[in-house]
């Protein structure tokens, strides 16, 4: 519960550093106010940090740099890149969900309604009309 409350009691945003990557905070969700800083060599060694979790939900790049852009699109494996936003960020004309272990299928109004669809195909051979 980001900032809530829980049973009355709030929760201040925390933030980790130095924490070492094999860590439970850095290998599963957590449902609270916390994120983990990783100093890192580069962007590729971002990417394989972000691609080294059983979850792939969302990511959330902050970069001017359109190459960086396009290269987290492609290399991360996660449902969505939001570029210059938080990793949550979410419109109801897009699909959002995630992939690994991060929830099945993807919201949104379009894919709600291809939730709901069932295609059908009918094929015409050698008749004429």
């Amino acid at each position: 519960m980001i900032g809530g409350k829980r049973d009355g009691t709030t929760y201040p945003p925390t933030v980790l550093t130095g924490v070492p990557p094999q860590a439970k905070v850095c290998r599963e969700e957590v449902f609270g106010p916390v994120m983990v800083v990783e100093r890192v060599a580069d962007d590729a060694a971002a990417f394989a940090a972000v691609n080294d979790s059983a979850f792939g939900l969302q990511a959330g790049v902050f970069t001017h740099d359109l190459r960086t852009a396009f290269t987290a699109h492609r290399t991360l494996e996660v449902g969505g890149v939001i570029l210059g936003d938080v990793p949550s960020y979410r419109a109801d004309q897009m699909p959002y969900g995630g992939v690994k272990a991060s929830g099945v299928g993807r919201e949104g109004l379009r894919s709600a309604m291809e939730e709901y669809t069932e295609p059908r195909v009918m094929v015409l051979t050698g008749i004429d009309l």
